[in-house]
């Protein structure tokens, strides 16, 4: 019995060692979507680990929060989550410094951003490329034009024409203010250097809903003026459309003057990028709730309770993993993208930054 026992041990410890070895040489790769039905990347055991580890139990402030996520810590009452948000925002909207980057009027390019629902009063701002697909899904069930989210056509959705979702700058200016004063109001955020690379990749690379404009109009335009000469035209990297390329597009939105001349020649296409500020209006209308991308597998079932249709309608599915801030995607975007560039873009985004507690991007800016 004592030799079992101790050949036991010694097989144990063989194991062991091998272990140890083939850890040297092996590289243990997890796999993270990049972005909604976008690319796969790499991501190493030990990023991950680090992402998903349990955090200390305090929310820094914006300039020294981590740049995993917004809200470090999960706590168990996420009520507290959104309060804390809220407040935020409140902080930085009476911040008088910042006015100029955080207010904006209750215009029509933000009333129609809004779309009702006036069945369960409820008002959603949209804020492309934070998964606002599946909010509108969500919407249209509860108007009564599908009975779930899963039997919704995708070309259905941004079809404004047939699928039932009014938008606020349709009614009249009574019915305006008595919905902005009495609905349950909201809207989704995420880090704003990654919106801009998922509009980038979505209307200049990638247009899976075959948009041509972005490519013809509003490409050649941005070239046209913020392309720098001295670069080789035929010269490209793996992150960059053919035409447009990634520093012309940051180029193109950190010039505040001259981007607003093109933008109004661009039309209602900008929402893809402009700031939050300007979509949304947030403080300048009272919402009841703003949810984070990073932590929708959280935000969306909260909304759901507190906006009193969690009985009615289910937010799709979200796959694992697919939400999360990815820092290595945001420095492979930049990387090679000159510091007064990217300083000049933060400086376009800082009331974004600052109203939705992200944290000032460093890495990049110092």
């Amino acid at each position: 019995m004592m030799r079992r026992h101790w050949l036991l041990v010694g097989a144990c410890g063989w194991v062991l060692l091998l272990l140890m070895v083939a850890s040297r040489f092996i590289n243990f790769n997890l796999h993270v979507p990049d972005d909604y039905g976008g690319k796969v990347e790499a991501r190493t055991w030990t990023e991950l680990s680090a992402r998903t580890a349990k955090p200390q139990r305090t929310i820094p402030q914006p300039n020294s929060m981590s740049a995993v996520d917004v809200f470090p810590t999960i706590p168990s009452d996420w009520r507290s989550v959104e309060e804390r948000r809220l407040d935020q925002l409140a902080s930085v909207c009476r911040n008088a410094s910042l006015r100029n980057l955080t207010h904006t009027s209750i215009n029509k390019f933000v009333l129609d951003r809004i779309f009702v629902c006036d069945k369960q009063k409820i008002l959603f701002c949209q804020t492309p490329k934070v998964g606002n697909t599946q909010w509108k899904k969500v919407l249209i069930v509860l108007n009564g034009k599908y009975s779930k989210v899963e039997d919704i056509p995708e070309d259905m959705v941004h079809d404004h024409e047939k699928n039932g979702l009014p938008r606020l700058s349709s009614l009249k200016e009574n019915e305006i203010r008595e919905r902005l004063d009495t609905y349950f109001k909201f809207f989704i955020v995420r880090d704003p250097f990654e919106r801009i690379i998922s509009a980038f990749k979505d209307k200049f690379v990638k247009n899976p809903r075959f948009e041509p404009w972005y490519k013809h109009d509003i490409a050649p335009a941005i070239i046209r003026k913020y392309r720098k000469i001295h670069r080789d035209p035929d010269d490209s990297s793996s992150h960059e459309a053919p035409g447009l390329r990634f520093e012309d597009f940051v180029r193109y939105l950190g010039d505040v003057s001259g981007q607003k001349r093109l933008n109004r020649q661009f039309g209602p296409h900008v929402i893809h990028w402009v700031t939050y500020v300007e979509l949304c209006a947030p403080c300048d209308i009272s919402y009841s709730m703003v949810g984070h991308h990073e932590t929708l597998d959280r935000d969306a079932p909260y909304i759901l309770k507190a906006a009193g249709i969690e009985h009615l309608v289910s937010y799709p599915t979200i796959p694992p993993g697919i939400t999360l801030y990815n820092r290595t995607k945001v420095e492979r975007y930049f990387s090679g993208i000159g510091k007064r560039d990217v300083r000049r873009l933060y400086e376009r985004f800082q009331g974004d930054f600052n109203l939705f507690g992200y944290p000032r991007p460093d890495f990049l800016l110092d």
